[in-house]
């Protein structure tokens, strides 16, 4: 799953809507994210077969809740920053 999330984000340069710095280094943000989501969420918070996690699911801390919601609002004023003071090259 992380090879197809960074496979995207290196591809992102040949798609002409999404073809810049801001656009990568978000993506870039949340690649970071999944392969985090993918290391601890999948391994230790989700039961199933590819999971050390045995029996009752654990709980999620509320800090995951926090630090997605940190970054999806710092992606967002970082959105609207870029867009109120555009960079002219």
């Amino acid at each position: 799953m992380t090879i197809l999330v960074y496979a995207f984000i290196l591809h992102m340069r040949l798609i002409p809507k999404i073809n810049g710095l801001f656009a990568f280094n978000i993506a870039t943000l949340f690649g970071w994210a999944s392969v985090i989501m993918t290391y601890y969420g999948v391994n230790y918070y989700l039961s199933g077969l590819h999971s050390y996690a045995a029996g009752d699911p654990v709980p999620i801390p509320q800090w995951v809740y926090i630090s997605v919601a940190t970054v999806i609002t710092i992606s967002l004023l970082a959105y609207y920053k870029k867009r109120k003071f555009p960079i002219i090259s």
